[in-house]
């Protein structure tokens, strides 16, 4: 299991994380606190669905919605920073995106998610396009980010 791996290594490096989410609903926070013992490293999270809350709780920037739109990289990327920062963690995760099945637009179809995960060095961040319904979408986003921080992990 992905959650358990990341918990593993998390561990033994002694490290934290937390998440914020949006178009996940709080599943990778769920994933992450399926694991016993999960208390060592999971500081928290918080979903952040709508644009205030992105703004309000992650210290999301107004004028990046704005201009780039809440599914977008440098969104996710301020998420993972804002979570980081807010929960204290080694690293942070922000996902965001177009979960279906509506409310996507040809330049920002459904599928689309951003994943970012941010630690003190460095923040990268994913532009993925997940094929399949609500749930699937919202499963893969999961996996990619789990995938992410246990890549992130192993470069330490």
């Amino acid at each position: 299991m992905l959650a358990r791996d990341v918990g593993k290594m998390l561990r033994a490096r002694r490290l934290t994380v937390s998440t914020a989410e949006s178009c996940t609903g709080g599943r990778l926070g769920d994933a992450l606190t399926n694991v016993s013992g999960s208390s060592d490293y999971y500081r928290g999270g918080i979903i952040s669905y709508g644009n205030q809350a992105k703004v309000d709780l992650l210290d999301v920037h107004e004028s990046s919605l704005l201009m780039k739109g809440a599914v977008s990289d440098e969104v996710a990327r301020q998420m993972a920073i804002g979570v980081r920062k807010k929960f204290r963690s080694s690293l942070g995760v922000g996902i965001t995106g177009i979960a279906g099945p509506t409310g996507g637009t040809p330049k920002k179809p459904v599928g689309l998610v951003y994943i970012a995960v941010s630690s003190e060095r460095k923040t990268i961040c994913t532009k993925n396009l997940f094929k399949g319904s609500r749930m699937q979408v919202k499963r893969q986003s999961v996996d990619r980010a789990l995938e992410m921080i246990k890549s992130l992990l192993s470069e330490r």
